[in-house]
């Protein structure tokens, strides 16, 4: 039985990693959503208020223990989230993904936390391998997606507040597989979770410190205490279902930098 437990949610000043905090034994403790939907977790992020969940399909808000309070039907593919200042802001690929230039349809869509009414949709053509995820630091926003076999690095995508492009980051990483899904920057580092179970770790210039193999994939936050939220999906009967735990920040392997 999945265990649930009772959390508090605070923002830092900058918006850069929204913090839980919670007691006991936070190492081995869950939160599961509430529901099954109709496509994989692709994200999660969190307020003083509520976690929200990327369903592909669905936008999911629950309570801090996971409780449904309002679901929304989205059109695929809705991706990683952030949330900022009373908004929610979701990586959208209406296109396809993995591919050279020219086959994505970009777009980063607006929702109201309040109760995820749609309230602005900003075309980002310049995420060229499809949109997949999403953060909020320093006052910018930061979008990461696909990547088409080949390619031996990963890129990072910056945008003003009003959604101007400003310019693409580089990461040494080597190719991984379909590139990078979800991100945060927490800790003093930025951390990016891929597909295979490689989650990166980048300085705030995107040099690339550390790749590890851990499940990221489905969602990462930051968290008290030198510790990450990890997002977790599976499927039963057609449909999907999530969860978060809480996990340590991996520990400094030697040699795992990309030089």
């Amino acid at each position: 039985m999945t265990r649930r437990i009772s959390v508090a949610l605070a923002c830092s000043a900058l918006g850069a990693a929204t913090a839980l905090a919670f007691v006991p034994n936070p190492a081995s403790a869950e939160i599961a959503c509430e529901g099954a939907y109709g496509g994989h977790l692709q994200g999660i992020a969190v307020d003083e208020d509520a976690i929200y969940w990327s369903f592909t399909v669905d936008l999911v808000k629950t309570d801090r223990q996971g409780k449904l309070v309002k679901k929304v039907t989205v059109p695929s593919h809705h991706g990683g989230v952030t949330v900022h200042d009373g908004t929610v802001y979701c990586a959208v690929n209406l296109g396809q993904f993995n591919r050279e230039p020219g086959h994505a349809d970009n777009w980063v869509y607006v929702f109201r936390a309040d109760d995820l009414t749609l309230l602005a949709k900003h075309k980002i053509p310049e995420v060229v391998h499809g949109a997949g995820g999403m953060a909020w630091h320093k006052g910018h926003f930061f979008v990461v997606g696909g990547l088409p076999e080949g390619y031996e690095e990963n890129y990072v995508y910056e945008y003003d507040p009003k959604f101007r492009f400003v310019r693409r980051h580089v990461i040494a990483s080597g190719y991984t597989r379909l590139g990078i899904q979800t991100t945060c920057f927490a800790h003093g580092f930025w951390w990016f979770g891929c597909y295979g179970t490689k989650l990166l770790k980048t300085d705030e210039s995107f040099k690339l410190l550390g790749k590890y193999d851990l499940d990221f994939g489905y969602g990462v936050v930051g968290f008290p205490d030198g510790k990450l939220l990890r997002g977790m999906s599976s499927r039963k009967d057609g449909r999907w279902t999530g969860a978060a735990a809480v996990a340590p920040m991996p520990d400094p392997q030697p040699g795992a930098a990309t030089k």
